[in-house]
């Protein structure tokens, strides 16, 4: 799944955080990662990214990554077809994702 950069340059339009009720799985784990640099703008877009390439089950087991980094390690090394579909999808998100939001 390619997005077009207009797609991605329209993202800048949203609002890049959310409220905790509308918080998404991938915004939730982003933003309980403990990491430094997490905070509610790039958690959201992130977030919006997700919303606009992954499914709702494709973002939470995503956001599994966030406290279990080695089960990316796992798919992204699997042989099953399913794993290796998502893992495609993950590796657009990522890429979208660090363009719009990084």
């Amino acid at each position: 799944m390619t997005l077009a950069l207009g797609s991605v340059t329209g993202v800048t339009a949203l609002s890049l955080s959310s409220t905790a009720a509308q918080a998404g799985s991938i915004e939730r784990a982003c933003m309980s990662s403990g990491r430094r640099a997490a905070n509610g703008a790039l958690c959201g877009c992130i977030q919006n990214i997700a919303n606009m390439t992954l499914s709702g089950s494709d973002q939470r087991k995503a956001a599994k990554f966030f406290a279990e980094p080695h089960r990316a390690q796992e798919i992204r090394q699997s042989d099953r077809a399913s794993d290796e579909k998502f893992w495609d999808r993950y590796r657009e998100f990522g890429a979208v994702a660090q363009n719009a939001c990084g």
